[in-house]
């Protein structure tokens, strides 16, 4: 999406018209992508050189400068180039506080669920680099407790607010905002950091989208929410009754009367279907553990199943 974002017919302040803007458009609509002084080819024969960038002042500039292609239909600029690059030097320890603060407050500005850009690769692939900006502050701590707050706040409320359910696409590539949100949630629950109530915001926003209704999952969304819950599990942190009480909300048939209307509808068949397999994948996934809370979900999913016609 290019171009000024105009508001015609109704005067308002020019602080208050990029507010709109913002709410409406990627938090870097009028940005260019490839960045200026790139090409595809340049940022091509940059990847193929394992983005090696030896100028860091260079580096942390071109890890910003790369934030517009998150929201490119070109999937090549969107997934191979900017977030592998970003991802890979967020890896390596490549880029600095700074770089990494700022990451973390642009991006942000693009998981507004309520108001999503039309093409829709702007906020999942926001959250997908997000997740690498977590794991960063996970392995050696450097957001402050309000900066992590608000995080948490903000990728519960993307999460739930999600009705983009848009996979894969053969031109364009990947969105898979539930997926992304997902990997984020992950990446979140496992730093020491977030405490009990912050992980019950993540896991109430996580288990919206276990049993929607509204799309049949193909993409493996399952497997991406499963890595969510487990991890929040391990944790350790809720009891069994706890755990149960969970299980038992997350298998209601809701809005359906009862399971036996799951095969009246599309909407109820494609729940039944979501909820299945995210039961099934739970299950396997824990046969043979010796965590404790992982021991009680293989149980508790086994149950479940068999309640589910």
């Amino acid at each position: 999406m290019t171009g000024p974002c105009r508001i015609p017919t109704i005067k308002i302040s020019r602080m208050a018209a990029g507010f709109f803007c913002l709410l409406i458009f990627p938090a870097w609509a009028n940005a260019q992508c490839p960045p200026k002084a790139q090409t595809e080819a340049s940022l091509l024969a940059l990847k193929k050189s394992e983005f090696l960038v030896t100028d860091d002042n260079a580096r942390q500039a071109l890890a910003l400068g790369l934030l517009p292609c998150l929201s490119s239909p070109n999937p090549v600029l969107r997934d191979g180039i900017a977030f592998e690059a970003i991802s890979f030097w967020l890896r390596k320890d490549q880029l600095n506080e700074t770089t990494h603060r700022e990451l973390l407050e642009k991006l942000q500005l693009n998981l507004n669920a309520g108001k999503p850009e039309k093409a829709g690769f702007a906020a999942p692939f926001s959250a997908l680099v997000l997740s690498e900006v977590a794991r960063t502050d996970r392995i050696k701590a450097w957001m402050t407790p309000e900066e992590r707050k608000r995080l948490v706040k903000t990728t519960a409320e993307y999460m739930s607010g999600i009705r983009d359910y848009r996979g894969f696409d053969d031109k364009q590539g990947w969105r898979h905002a539930v997926a992304h949100a997902s990997d984020l949630v992950m990446q979140l629950a496992l730093n020491p950091a977030i405490d009990k109530p912050q992980l019950d915001s993540l896991l109430d926003a996580t288990t919206t989208q276990i049993g929607i209704a509204a799309h049949s999952y193909i993409h493996g969304e399952p497997e991406r929410l499963l890595r969510a819950v487990l991890y929040i599990a391990k944790r350790d942190v809720y009891t069994e009754k706890e755990w149960q009480n969970w299980m038992e909300n997350l298998i209601k048939p809701t809005p359906l009367a009862k399971w036996d209307d799951a095969f009246s509808s599309s909407e109820g068949l494609a729940k039944r279907h979501n909820l299945q397999v995210f039961l099934l994948v739970l299950h396997a996934n824990t046969l043979q553990t010796d965590d404790k809370n992982w021991k009680l979900l293989n149980r508790l999913s086994f149950e479940a199943l068999k309640k589910l016609p």
